[in-house]
């Protein structure tokens, strides 16, 4: 296949999986930028940041016609992370390929595993919001993003829900709000590396990924969660497997 239609292809997956799950894309998108389109890891997290924040903004347009998603206290969650974010960013240029494929191996594995917990463990808790908690929990997702390109959506979806007592819908809305600002704090401290990154697969990629975060929301409202979180976390822990055993060898 040619790099266009291997872009097109990609993009639309990531698109379904942020559009559905509310996060996931990214975990996709740097393996998929690397592995079939070519791109080093370095470039691949700035490609993955770029795209998530364009994918995630017309998914967060969708969500917040339906009114599920909660301004207010998602800026509030996402604020915590910026400044991580801006500091892993620009630390992530510096390190090693081989690290930052295994740390991103790993990340993918402990989505994988989030998404096949049990359902009762994503519980909305009591309603009483910890602080402390929730900024912790918003600038360890704004490092995530800044070091390995990664929205974080996987982590901030049950992470609005156990932290901060969100439905699941409103924590699906509100985690792609937390997912532009840290993308976007991370993809500041990268502007001279975005200058270099090959925009003829970029571009179809990002139109593709839009294209597939509509369907996603549309193919939410007609599949259970837990189905779709159960086949992505599969294909997850395949694509995780793969990249130790490349970081290995």
């Amino acid at each position: 296949m040619t790099a266009l239609v291997l872009a097109l292809i990609a993009g639309a997956v990531v698109g379904l999986a942020l559009g559905a799950l509310g996060g996931g894309g990214s975990v996709l998108a740097v393996p998929a930028l690397i592995y079939l389109l070519g791109f080093t890891p370095a470039a691949a997290t700035t490609a993955g940041l770029i795209i998530v924040t364009a994918t995630s903004l017309t998914a967060l347009y969708a969500h917040a016609r339906a009114g599920q998603v909660r301004w207010k206290t998602g800026a509030a969650f996402a604020a915590a992370g910026i400044l991580p974010a801006a500091a892993a960013g620009a630390a992530a240029v510096h390190l090693p390929q081989a690290v930052l494929t295994s740390a991103f191996a790993a990340i993918a594995a402990l989505a994988a595993v989030n998404m096949l917990r049990p359902a009762d463990t994503a519980r909305p808790g009591s309603g009483d919001v910890r602080p402390g908690r929730a900024a912790g929990a918003g600038a360890g997702l704004g490092t995530l993003t800044g070091l390995l390109g990664v929205g974080g959506g996987f982590l901030a979806v049950p992470a609005l829900v156990t932290v901060l007592a969100f439905e699941m819908e409103a924590a699906v809305g509100t985690s792609l709000l937390v997912i532009t600002v840290n993308s976007l704090a991370s993809l500041a401290t990268r502007s001279g590396a975005a200058a270099s990154l090959d925009w003829a697969v970029i571009g179809p990629f990002i139109g593709a990924a839009v294209l597939g975060a509509r369907d996603g929301k549309r193919l939410a409202t007609k599949v259970s969660g837990p189905r779709l979180q159960r086949v992505f976390a599969v294909v997850l822990l395949a694509v995780a497997a793969f990249m130790l055993a490349d970081a290995a060898t």
